[in-house]
């Protein structure tokens, strides 16, 4: 089997994303680029069908086109958008897809997320980009650009944005870097919503 112990990867940290809520049964979707040659990626319906309880077999060797080399499963639909953020940022080694529940507040009321937890100021903003229909081409021109736009930052930090009305995409150096974003943007998600419940938000 092909690239054994990154495929147990993206299984060990789908299922932590499924069980702490961080993504629900209608989607999300992992990749890691592999080389220059190959990326890795969770099947369709890894959600819906096998609440993110995967086995390595079923984590799909592509190449930059899309064909498949191995694995059990069909390619998600989304394929287009992790495939175009890891073609246009060369440094951005993952890419994690999640419908997180706090933070899909701000994904569908279509508002940029404002940053309170001090584990999220190195990300400087998460936007909601504009609205491109789930697991179409345009929703995968509208992510690539932004993180084209910011791939320099990539030797940093991770890059994050919210996708309107659907949930949120972060691209980073490894997929645990990747999944540490994603628990400090939902947290601070859920910061930013309950200090709305106070007068004046205390911002520092």
């Amino acid at each position: 089997m092909l690239y054994l112990k990154e495929r147990e990867r993206i299984c060990e940290i789908a299922r932590i994303m499924f069980d702490r809520n961080l993504t629900n049964a209608a989607g999300g979707n992992i990749s890691i680029r592999i080389n220059d040659e190959h990326v890795i990626m969770t099947p369709t319906l890894m959600s819906q069908r096998k609440f993110c309880r995967l086995k390595p077999e079923e984590i799909l060797v592509l190449d930059y086109n899309l064909n498949k080399i191995e694995g059990n499963g069909g390619i998600t639909r989304e394929s287009n958008m992790h495939i175009g953020v890891l073609k246009e940022v060369p440094r951005a080694m993952t890419v994690i897809h999640a419908h997180p529940k706090y933070a899909m507040v701000y994904a569908c009321m279509g508002k940029d997320m404002p940053i309170f937890y001090e584990a999220c100021e190195k990300l400087r903003e998460i936007p909601t980009l504009p609205y491109g229909k789930a697991c179409s081409v345009e929703l995968a021109e509208i992510a690539t650009e932004y993180f084209k736009s910011r791939k320099d930052e990539i030797e940093k930090h991770g890059v994050v944005a919210l996708l309107r009305r659907h949930g949120i995409l972060i691209a980073d150096k490894d997929i645990y870097k990747a999944y540490d974003l994603l628990e400090r943007v939902e947290t601070n998600a859920y910061v930013a919503l309950q200090a709305s419940s106070f007068e004046e938000p205390a911002y520092f």
